[in-house]
């Protein structure tokens, strides 16, 4: 049972380390002088003139931090696959939330039930530097425009309807995972192809925040599909990452 035990530990810290060295480690400043840490991942082979999608990742809260690893934890390895880096080559973005903000919001809401979630509230701070970040990388000829995509899983989920509400010339699709948001701001988003997961046995943020975005999304007349997983409480990105054909759907999306 030791020697098990050893082995997966040791499994555990050889992918560890894989990620974080195929990763390259970053710090973006913004023109306020704010910084944020983040991970890039290339295409495994850039052949010139050639544009690829770009993917922005965000993380939970669970992540936040200032070493500028933990938001590889759930998500990083799977963009490191061997089939998927050679069959949808990318740049990928995942910056790392610093521990007293919150993606796409000043603080953690007050609420995570949909109707009680905020509406119209200005651009916080970390979202105002990330948008910059995200910016530097658009403006690069080898990023394809028409194939920007958005994943994020629980407070990245948030942040991920919260960018594709106030920016959706700019995502062609986007995965928000175990997340909530007010329905009453997704009519913006209308444009965005939106594939939305959640367990329905979460007691941290309440399935409702994902059912009522996809009622609110189609009601608009989103292209937008809603899986849930019965049973699956809020860790509900780990099937997501597995759903037969995660991958192939993102990248087969791109901006008409």
């Amino acid at each position: 049972m030791r020697k098990l035990v050893s082995l997966l530990l040791l499994f555990y810290c050889v992918v560890t380390i894989s990620a974080q060295e195929t990763y390259q480690k970053k710090v973006f400043v913004s023109v306020q002088g704010d910084s944020l840490n983040y991970r890039l991942l290339r295409p495994e082979v850039e052949k010139p003139g050639k544009k690829y999608p770009l993917v922005l990742f965000l993380h939970g809260a669970g992540e936040r931090g200032k070493d500028n690893e933990k938001q590889l934890t759930h998500g990083g390895q799977m963009f490191l696959n061997p089939v998927n880096r050679e069959e949808h080559p990318a740049f990928v973005l995942m910056p790392q939330c610093p521990e007293d903000k919150y993606w796409g919001f000043a603080s953690r809401p007050a609420s995570l039930v949909p109707s009680e979630m905020p509406v119209g509230q200005e651009m916080c701070p970390i979202f105002i530097t990330l948008k910059e970040l995200l910016d530097t990388y658009l403006a690069m000829p080898e990023v394809d425009k028409d194939r920007v995509y958005i994943i994020g899983l629980s407070m990245g989920g948030m942040g991920t309807y919260d960018l594709a509400v106030r920016f959706p010339e700019i995502f062609a699709a986007a995965i928000p995972i175990c997340g909530s948001v007010n329905p009453a701001r997704l009519a913006a988003a209308k444009d965005v192809k939106f594939r939305i997961f959640h367990g329905d046995a979460d007691d941290i943020v309440t399935v409702e925040g994902s059912r009522e975005a996809y009622r609110a999304l189609k009601a608009a007349g989103a292209d937008v599909e809603y899986i849930e997983f019965p049973g699956c409480n809020h860790g509900s990105w780990t099937p997501a990452f597995n759903y037969p054909g995660f991958m192939d759907w993102l990248f087969s999306q791109k901006k008409e």
